[in-house]
This record gives C-alpha cells, sequence and structure tokens, in this order.
C-alpha cells in the first residue's frame, strides 16, 4: 500500500510517499481503507521532533475516515499514527460511526477536533459531565478561543453555542473571524491590531472569562491567565509559538485561577472519559447541530504543503488530505 512517511525529524521535506507493506490482521483488531485523513498540529509538531518518543521512519497522521475492510462499515477514527496510508489496522475502540450523510472528507475532521473542543470545556467544568464542575457565577458563563479560526477553534464556537457558552475568539483575519461568527461566535478580536487582553476585559465589563483554549505557549500562556475571572481555568492544549510557557503567578494567586494540561495523545487510551465525550456529541451530530469546518482539501503526497499552511496561519478550519 501507499503511505505517507517521517524519514527524518526536524525537516518537513522528509514527508515521503512510499509503498509499505500492509497492515497485519489482528484478533483485536479492524482493517479499515482510508478515503481521507485530517492534518493537525501535532502532525507537524511529531515530524519536527517535538514530541517524546517518536523514532523515524514512521507513517504519519492521527486521525481518518473510510470503510472497514470486509463489512463495508463507514467509519471515523483516531490514532497516534499512521493515518497518512491507504489502510490502517485499529482495535475497535478507536473508531466511530461516520454521521450518516457524511462524506469522509467530513468525517476524517472531526476526532481530534471535536473531542479536543468538547474535553476543554470538560475540563475547565463548563459540561454537564464535569468531574469538578466550575465555581457558581452570576454572570453568563465565557470562553476565550485563541485561534478560532482552526479546527479545534470553529469545533469549539459550535460546542459552545449549545452549552450556552459567551464565546470570545481571537484570529489574525477578519474574515476569518465572519466566518466563526457565522457558526455562533459572540465576539471576535484581531489580534493583529487589537490587544486581546485588554478586549476581553472589556467585553466582559473587567469580569474576564471562565475558560480559555489556551494553544499557543510562551507569554501567551501568561497573557491568557490574566483574561480570566476568579477562578478561571486555563486548558493548555499545545503550543503552536514553540515557546515554553510563561506563567504569571501573582494573578494566578490572587483570583485562584488554574493552569490544565490536555493532550488528546494520551487522553484517548482512557476509554471511560472517551466514551464519556463521545455520548454526549453524539446527539448534537445526529441533530445536525455539529459539523466540522473544511476549509481545504488536498491529496496526500501534497502533505508537506499542507503543513506548511497550517504553519503560516493561512488555513481556516480543517485541512484534509485525501488518500
Amino acid at each position: 500500500m501507499k503511505a505517507l512517511l517521517v524519514e527524518q525529524l526536524g525537516k518537513l521535506e522528509s514527508l515521503a510517499l512510499r509503498d509499505v507493506p500492509d497492515p497485519q490482521v489482528k484478533p483485536d483488531r479492524v482493517v479499515v481503507n482510508i478515503e481521507a485523513a485530517g492534518v493537525n498540529f501535532a502532525d507537524i509538531s511529531s515530524s519536527m521532533g517535538k514530541y517524546p518518543g517518536v523514532k523515524v521512519p514512521y507513517i504519519a497522521g492521527r486521525e481518518f475516515a473510510g470503510t472497514v475492510e470486509g463489512t463495508g462499515e463507514r467509519v471515523m477514527g483516531y490514532t497516534q499514527m499512521g493515518a497518512f496510508a491507504e489502510k490502517i489496522a485499529i482495535p475497535r475502540a478507536f473508531i466511530w460511526p461516520q454521521p450518516q450523510g457524511w462524506t469522509s472528507v467530513e468525517s476524517a475532521a472531526f476526532p481530534v477536533n471535536f473531542f479536543t473542543a468538547y474535553l476543554v470545556y470538560w475540563k475547565a467544568g463548563l459540561t454537564a459531565d464535569a468531574f469538578e464542575p466550575a465555581a457558581p457565577s452570576k454572570s453568563p458563563r465565557r470562553a476565550l478561543i485563541h485561534a478560532v479560526a482552526g479546527g479545534v477553534g470553529t469545533a469549539a464556537v459550535q460546542i459552545g453555542k449549545l452549552l450556552g457558552i459567551e464565546t470570545i475568539g481571537t484570529s489574525s483575519s477578519d474574515e476569518k473571524l465572519e466566518k466563526a461568527k457565522a457558526l455562533g461566535l459572540t465576539h471576535g478580536i484581531n489580534y493583529s491590531h487589537d490587544d486581546y487582553q485588554q478586549r476581553v476585559m472589556e467585553l466582559t465589563n473587567g469580569e474576564g472569562v471562565d475558560c480559555v483554549f489556551e494553544m499557543l505557549g510562551g507569554e501567551h500562556t501568561k497573557r491568557s491567565t490574566r483574561c480570566t475571572r476568579e477562578f478561571g481555568r486555563v486548558i493548555l492544549y499545545g503550543t503552536a509559538t514553540g515557546e515554553r510557557p510563561e506563567f504569571d503567578t501573582l494573578t494566578m494567586y490572587s483570583k485562584s485561577i488554574s493552569v490544565h494540561g490536555l493532550w488528546l495523545s494520551t487522553l484517548a487510551n482512557n476509554r471511560e472519559v472517551i466514551a464519556a465525550a463521545w455520548i454526549a456529541l453524539k446527539p448534537w451530530v445526529e441533530a445536525g447541530q455539529l459539523k466540522p469546518e473544511v476549509g481545504h482539501v488536498m491529496p496526500m503526497a501534497n502533505a508537506s504543503e499542507a503543513y506548511k499552511l497550517m504553519l503560516n496561519r493561512k488555513n481556516y478550519g480543517k485541512i484534509i488530505l485525501t488518500v
């Protein structure tokens, strides 16, 4: 079969389409014929050698959609690696039925973004099944979503709307912010000419937000804590800047703010948590209230181009590779 291999860490150009053996069928796994695969920032970080334990060569890709070999079931799934290929052998616990009426391109855009977005709200105590509910508040629940026009961001806007949460999103493009507003974004902030920290406090009458979707790292982590209200939570699920997160402990002390980590790569192995998230998401999907925003579709051979598009922040919504 054909597969996209990362042959050298640290160079996007090292992605190569190669012939590799078909995956071996095992009793606890099914083989999925992949039709489409989603591109995530984690794929870039892995290929750049920023994920622990990654050894080359390996087949890139974390999410996919296609048909189960032998049954024809239309499924979507999540994996640590191996999605950028014609086939994958995967445990049934890591695949879900493609929603009725969705294409494989749309389905491949669902697992990483929507599970991540839902679990950020869950971590922030803003979902009905949260293990630690957010502190009581007389004000509307609010969330600050960085990179709101990306895959996780557009998912977070849709889920936030269904949860009754007021959403504030940041982007460098007015055009992208308008698209996010069409999904239900309450307020947009163009950080290329507005100070998002200042604007958040203006938009919330100085109160701040209940949670922050923080995937930037560096100084943005401490700036995000300053955007929260008392007992607010900053959920750190990535470091797109490549910089180690910085913390403003004085603000954290004074407002009793907490910073939480969330990494789907490991959390995906917690079947109880993922199953509960799917139970929450599934009715919204079936009712047509959630749907991925796919902004770019290109052939698998163009993965390097897709990576650069994401690195340069030129994408809107999800980038999908067709197989």
